[in-house]
């Protein structure tokens, strides 16, 4: 039975065993495999990763082009009007600290890493053509925008939609497993949602330790460029604790406190870095590649979306593919219950529309920026002259690609730490946010969890890691990335699954909307409430103001009493029926078992005084409404001062609606 969740939010949930245990034993196992056989890990893992880009190459492309489309279908269809959460819900975060937190979760440090690194190596080495020339160089940028543009977007905004509405709008835990739900119903909270869960806190959990791995390369090549610092196993645990030590205090603080602050911080530096390269870097030239960057992106978009180059197969071309674009696409079908559980975290509130629009177009035109500043700054140095080292730095140790490219311009030192602290605090971000997501799937009702919940998994994190890089260093971290890709196989057919859910669930209810406007009775009529009490009690009641005493009163005395009767009558009709009361809310629940579920609910709301009485009298600021709630939301109707028999009238009414909605589906 789907629950109005305002009575829940503040309750302590604990673990869920069937997925906590299973997910935190085959963490371990793996870190044990890992470290007792490295060598035979990494050849495993990668034979692994060749058959699966010789067989499901094909299908990885299919799959992220048909998850774009979902995305762009929804925005724009009827459906991109549905909220993710009730109708009168609101945006929890500003604007601003939605994309910062957008950002930072979803693509943040793999520019850092590759914004230099990616386009010099596509220069130097195209999948088509001669490298070093001015065409390779516009086939770099045309091939990076591809990696990092609106297809990875795409695939994270699937499942956070998903998540997002059947959380907040349908009353699920916030869990991958819920965006099954209309395709496999309550078997959700049995083994198959379980396994799926366990699945989605495996990739998170890895694809967070390997970054975290990776990360500490870069930082600890930009620590020996700047302060000498030796590069070793042992600073870059020493850079694990603290980068883990850090996540976890973030945690703690929760997304207001930590990860939104730190969020924030992020984008200012990452700001500061890119007005600095783009004034000291050939700025004419980057102002004149953005357009015609956008402009190649945008016309070959559709024919890169499926280009398996079936009609140019050599090794060089089906290196590229398997080495770049496929390997990107697994990774992002991996990591998208990460993003996607995080991403729907921060999205309540915000239309289908809004939300798509925000998710695909604001980081991705953050990225085209970043790409172009970056990446066109280091081939404008190349072919200039400038930075004619930059190729064999790049290809010797990616690590060092973005400290080598800055040395090539002015103010080297100051430019260099300050990119070492952004790439530290994007890891910070990435690092809290995965413990969050991890702590969600694992937690009893998918909501709030204790303290040492969110604290075990971050240190997890950070352990993993640890362990890894001890293991046998990048070797093993590579071998970790396979393993990553593997687990997006049987996830990609699962999210193409879940969009066919969300598709049917926003069907089922814009049926049940245009039920309720063909019927066309939301409340009962004027002439019904006259004949009953007098049109002068009627007015009366119009321009009323109650206060908050007496419309809490009315809830109590009045309409629990009449839901209590309407409970009775559907218990004695064999229904199941609960009737939920508060101070300043009640909520009857009927179960229909595997259809959907019937809510009438009554809520107490505050609501400024027309202008047009306070002109004319001493009035109060404010009065209280009493307002019908569906589980859509909303009804955007008052039933304060309602009789016994128009109360009763009203949940009639009301379920009628219901039935009727059911029988179109059926």
């Amino acid at each position: 039975m789907n629950k109005h969740n305002t009575s829940k939010k503040h309750v302590i949930a604990g673990i869920n065993p069937p997925v906590f245990y299973p997910s935190a034993i085959l963490i371990i196992l793996f870190v044990i495999f890992t470290i007792a056989v490295p060598d035979q890990a990494s050849a495993w893992f990668g034979t692994m990763q060749s058959w699966i880009i010789d067989t499901f190459g094909w299908f990885y492309l299919l799959a992220m082009g048909l998850y774009l489309l979902l995305t762009l279908i929804l925005a724009f269809s009827r459906y991109g009007k549905t909220k993710l959460g009730p109708d009168h819900s609101q945006p929890e975060y500003s604007n601003l600290s939605w994309f910062a937190m957008l950002f930072s979760a979803g693509m943040g440090i793999g520019l850092i890493f590759y914004g230099v690194a990616e386009p010099v190596m596509h220069f130097a080495n195209p999948p088509v053509g001669e490298g070093g020339t001015a065409a390779a160089a516009r086939e770099a940028m045309k091939l990076t925008f591809f990696h990092w543009g609106v297809h990875a977007w795409g695939v994270y905004a699937v499942v956070a939609l998903a998540l997002a509405y059947f959380s907040f709008r349908q009353g699920l835990p916030l869990r991958i497993s819920s965006a099954l739900h209309p395709i496999i119903g309550n078997k959700i909270y049995g083994p198959i949602g379980h396994a799926v869960d366990v699945l989605a806190v495996f990739g998170t959990m890895f694809g967070i330790a390997t970054s975290l791995g990776l990360g500490v390369l870069q930082i600890n090549s930009g620590l020996n460029y700047l302060f000498d610092i030796p590069a070793g196993v042992m600073t870059q645990l020493i850079l694990v604790a603290i980068i883990t030590l850090m996540a976890t205090f973030s945690v703690m603080a929760g997304i207001n406190k930590g990860i939104r602050r730190l969020s924030e911080w992020n984008l200012k530096l990452a700001i500061i870095l890119l007005i600095f390269v783009a004034i000291v870097g050939p700025t004419l030239f980057l102002f004149k590649t953005l357009g015609q960057n956008i402009g190649v992106y945008i016309s070959s978009l559709v024919e890169m979306t499926f280009n398996n180059y079936a009609y140019v197969n050599n090794d060089q071309t089906q290196s590229f593919l398997g080495g770049w674009t496929l390997f990107y696409w697994a990774w992002f079908i991996a990591w998208s219950p990460f993003v996607g559980m995080f991403v729907a975290r921060i999205s309540r509130g915000r239309t289908i529309k809004e939300f798509v629009l925000g998710v695909l177009f604001v980081p991705v035109g953050v990225t085209i920026i970043w790409l172009t500043v970056f990446g066109d700054t280091a081939l404008h140095g190349i072919l200039s002259g400038t930075m004619p080292q930059l190729v064999d730095q790049v290809f010797t140790d990616t690590s060092t690609s973005l400290f080598q490219f800055l040395d090539g311009l002015p103010l080297a030192s100051i430019s260099s730490l300050l990119a070492t602290v952004l790439i530290f605090t994007f890891f910070v971000t990435s690092a809290d946010s995965g413990s969050l997501v991890i702590d969600t799937l694992t937690a009893k009702d998918g909501y709030r969890t204790s303290v040492q919940q969110r604290m075990f998994w971050s240190i997890s994190e950070g352990l993993v890691a640890g362990a890894l890089i001890i293991a046998g260093g990048q070797n093993v971290l590579s071998a970790l990335q396979a393993a990553s890709l593997a687990s997006a196989l049987p996830f990609a057919p699962v999210l193409l699954l879940v969009g066919f859910g969300l598709f049917k669930a926003l069907h089922l209810e814009q049926v049940k909307r245009d039920s309720v406007e063909h019927i066309n009775r939301a409340t009962p009529s004027s002439l019904a409430r006259i004949q009953e009490v007098g049109w002068e009690k009627q007015l009366e009641q119009l321009i009323s103001m109650p206060q908050k005493r007496e419309a809490l009163d009315f809830l109590k005395n009045d309409i629990v009493p009449a839901m209590r009767e309407v409970t009775e009558v559907f218990k004695k009709n064999g229904l199941s029926s609960i009737l939920e009361e508060a101070e300043d809310h009640c909520c009857l629940y009927v179960d229909h078992g595997d259809e959907r579920n019937f809510m009438y609910g009554c809520w107490v709301r505050e609501v400024s005084v027309p202008t047009f009485i306070g002109e004319q009298s001493e009035t109060p600021d404010s009065q209280y409404y009493i307002e019908v709630y569906l589980q859509e939301g909303s009804q955007q109707y008052n039933i304060c001062g309602y009789s016994h028999t128009q109360l009763i009238a009203d949940i009639i009414d009301q379920y009628e609606k219901h039935l009727h909605f059911l029988q179109r589906v059926r």
